[in-house]
């Protein structure tokens, strides 16, 4: 089975509240209980998902919102009909062909009071909020985290909470290691 489809699943649920585990994904996939939980890592560490265990609801839940990068299916594989029928009523009239892909961007909000910074920022920009607020998409973490680390004004991450983490921390490795 695909990682991928596997990690589609989990996020989906996800986003329903619905707080899947490691034994839930197992069932699902007919995978071990180990691949699971090296699916959720993957979805935690290297796609940088907000995710926490609910020990009440025995699941894991987003703490943020959470986007996840472009994926690619093909007929192939056992789930794609659920899965493309799932996320968009427009990709089921798609499913005869042989590879689709799904634009998922990340989203992210941006507090930006510069207006030279905005414009140089409007190929991420996708709507303006009150108080110097923009809504952001983009497929790259890291050529968004670059263009916002190469911009000579403020801009400060409002959300999510992971994104800025990431940003802080990769800034604060660029500091350790050009100390003289």
């Amino acid at each position: 089975m695909n990682a991928d489809l596997r990690i589609q699943w989990l996020h989906k649920k996800l986003c329903e509240n619905r707080y899947p585990n490691a034994m839930r994904l197992s069932e699902k996939f007919n995978i071990s209980h180990r691949q699971a939980q090296r699916d959720i890592e993957h979805l935690r560490r290297k796609l940088g998902a907000p995710l926490k265990y609910s020990n009440s609801k025995r699941g894991f839940y987003y703490t943020s919102e959470f986007s996840l990068p472009t994926f690619i299916a093909t007929e192939n594989d056992s789930e794609y009909s659920d899965l493309v029928n799932g996320i968009d009523p427009f990709y089921s009239n798609l499913a005869d062909r042989a590879i689709i892909q799904l634009q998922i961007p990340y989203t992210a909000t941006l507090e930006i009071k510069d207006k030279l910074t905005v414009m140089n920022m409007q190929s991420f920009i996708i709507a303006q909020k009150p108080k110097h607020l923009y809504e952001c998409e983009f497929q790259s973490i890291e050529t968004f985290l670059g263009a916002i680390m190469a911009m000579e004004s403020d801009i400060t991450i409002v959300a999510p909470d992971w994104l800025r983490e990431k940003l802080v921390s990769a800034a604060e490795r660029i500091l350790k290691n050009n100390k003289n």
